[in-house]
């Protein structure tokens, strides 16, 4: 029950945490997306790279382990192209639609019912898809701890690559002082 109430908090918490930066506004996330504001994918890259060093804390202390799935190029790359999709016809990812919809934005909640018919499509054709998809392209798992050697060397380095790219997109990325 605790584990259940403390994912119940950690879930309230990044909402109002993506509420508060914009990313449950579509056309916000459409300005992130034309590089027209960088707010939005700063947060996201400081949120991944907090994640990541909890995470190592968490496993450091024996309370956290990591679970990675073999990577597979074909079920990858298909899988990208339909979130892709999803999120540029609904300007949504999967939490901020969540966060959206439970600020009662009506585009939200339309593409959170697609989320979840897409997902009930998926499921039903599971047996059918893993194979066909996944399989002839499934490489085992690789994880740049297993490529270091080193859990703590491939925290130190992904931190430093995803702090590197906050910054670099906040120089890089144009800044409109008059967003929507």
């Amino acid at each position: 029950m605790e584990k259940v109430l403390l994912g119940l908090l950690s879930g309230i918490a990044f909402g109002f945490v993506i509420q508060r930066v914009g990313a449950t506004n579509a056309d916000k996330m459409a300005r992130a997306h034309l590089m027209l504001d960088p707010r939005i994918p700063q947060f996201m890259m400081l949120a991944v790279t907090f994640s990541l060093i909890g995470l190592f804390g968490l496993k450091i202390a024996g309370i956290g382990r990591f679970l990675p799935l073999p990577t597979s190029i074909v079920a990858t790359g298909v899988a990208a192209i339909v979130f892709g999709i999803g999120w540029g016809l609904t300007g949504y990812c999967p939490g901020t639609c969540w966060a959206a919809a439970g600020e009662g934005r009506a585009d939200a909640i339309v593409a959170l019912f697609g989320g979840l018919a897409g997902t009930a499509v998926f499921a039903h054709f599971h047996e059918v898809l893993v194979p066909l998809l996944y399989m002839p392209t499934n490489l085992g798992q690789l994880t740049i701890e297993g490529w270091l050697n080193s859990p703590g060397e491939a925290t130190l380095l992904l931190a430093v690559v995803f702090a590197l790219a906050t910054v670099m997109i906040g120089r890089i990325w144009k800044h409109d002082a008059n967003p929507n």
